[in-house]
């Protein structure tokens, strides 16, 4: 038995990331080990729990993997935490088709109860009607009781008490208004800046916490028996390895790429990586050499941020191309993928950044806008699912006119086609795409 819930939000702007950063912080001080998820394919929400918890979070994604895959994950890493606590994703039953992919699906398939986050910033007495709709819209979905954000003052907190208590919900507490509770957006590098100034706003979420909600009460209402049970079928490959992958293979050597610029990548593909080869990690911002390796792991980040830096990095470029002419196997993903193209524009009229050219196209962020949604693609007998998010686009592209360029189009939830695809060059597999391994033996690729 341990305390076990999911953090879901009323609506998108609920608050519910900061309310779970200052409770995985005042937790963490009062010397419990918290074990953090982020439902959905998000990576920077789970790079600020880490920070907040001190425990790598892991992403929960239900379009990505089985569902007995996800308790697999689920129970392999709260096995050693005192409290397992999942962030949702967007609003409680937002999916990518009605509920399939939503937190509240996430918190019936792992038996955990729901705090619901509430933005009561313009709002009184009238959330009554809507959280008795979150109680009762679907009742296996249990609602363990509700948190408010932005609340401007003891009294104000008095009418959504009475709302919960008419709605049959209970009331946790709340985190009063603070307009310096604006955590940095999305498309932002953790520098040692933005670090400083999160770790400020964590310790002041944390003491409100402390101050104005009941850390026991939640504790003890929302222990649950651990680990879940699995859902049926459920082999004894999964159980005893994790993996499916082949163990004969552990002596190759992987390198994976690991920076401020480069650090987008899902925990548990690292540990896929981690069972079939050595990891060394490398930087491609700040290092010297690409290390000898059987594998180059090239992830996601923002190398539009530091476009100058990773322009002087000429010798690393050279080797990057050269181990790619020479048939090494690089998986890029993401921002990683710029590493691999002719150059690097960030803004009209800006210069072109050089890269390593393995790949015959350029970069831009000229004229960008956000293309993000779920993809999958099939390579051979591999299927695989991830998430894109980006606001690079490509420009000055020939890789149809090469022949040894190989093109795969990459689906979207629906089936169709999405508006990114998939290369291959040599033993280069790239693409804007970032991808889920966690069912998947990553060699297949190759084959």
């Amino acid at each position: 038995m341990k305390p076990q819930f999911l953090i879901g939000g009323a609506t998108s702007g609920s608050g519910k990331t900061v309310f779970a950063l200052g409770l995985f912080r005042a937790l963490r001080k009062r010397g419990i080990k918290v074990q953090p998820y982020k439902c959905g394919p998000d990576f920077m929400d789970v790079q600020l729990h880490s920070i907040s918890s001190g425990s790598d979070s892991v992403n929960l994604d239900s379009w990505f993997a089985s569902r007995t895959h996800l308790q697999y994950i689920y129970n392999k890493y709260g096995e050693k935490a005192d409290i397992c606590a999942i962030e949702g994703a967007s609003a409680l039953f937002d999916g990518y088709k009605r509920m399939q992919g939503s937190s509240a699906e996430m918190s019936q398939l792992l038996s955990v109860p729901v705090i619901l986050v509430v933005n009561a910033r313009s709002a009184a007495y009238s959330v009554a009607p809507m959280l008795y709709g979150y109680k009762y819209f679907r009742p296996q979905v249990k609602i363990a009781g509700v948190v408010f954000t932005q609340v401007s003052s003891p009294t104000h907190f008095s009418y959504l008490k009475d709302a919960c208590n008419d709605a049959g919900l209970n009331s946790l507490g709340y985190i009063p208004y603070d307009e310096e509770l604006k955590l940095p957006p999305r498309h932002t590098a953790l520098t040692q800046a933005v670090r400083t100034e999160l770790e400020r706003i964590i310790e002041k979420v944390a003491s409100y916490i402390e101050d104005n909600i009941d850390i026991e009460r939640i504790m003890k209402m929302c222990m649950r028996i651990f680990p879940c049970e699995y859902t049926l079928p459920y082999t004894s490959d999964v159980e005893e390895t994790g993996t499916g992958f082949d163990n004969r293979r552990k002596t190759l050597s992987i390198a994976v790429a690991r920076d401020t610029a480069f650090n987008l990548v899902y925990r548990e593909n690292i540990d896929r990586l981690s069972a079939i080869g050595n990891i060394t990690y490398f930087s491609p911002l700040y290092g010297n050499d690409l290390p000898e390796a059987d594998i180059v792991y090239l992830p996601g980040g923002f190398p539009e941020l530091f476009a100058r830096q990773l322009h002087r990095r000429k010798p690393f470029m050279r080797q990057l191309k050269e181990y790619a002419e020479r048939g090494g196997k690089i998986i890029a993903e993401g921002g990683g993928m710029v590493l691999l193209a002719r150059s690097l524009n960030i803004r009209e009229g800006g210069s072109d950044y050089e890269m390593s050219g393995v790949l015959p196209f350029s970069c831009t962020m000229k004229d960008s806008h956000l293309h993000t949604g779920y993809r999958s693609i099939e390579i051979g007998d591999t299927d695989i699912r991830g998430h894109e998010f980006r606001f690079l686009s490509l420009c000055n592209d020939d890789s149809s006119s090469r022949n040894e360029i190989r093109i795969f189009d990459v689906k979207n939830t629906r089936g169709t086609d999405a508006d990114t695809h998939i290369y291959r060059y040599k033993n280069v597999i790239a693409g804007f795409t970032h991808w889920y391994w966690g069912e998947a033996d990553v060699m297949q690729l190759w084959k």
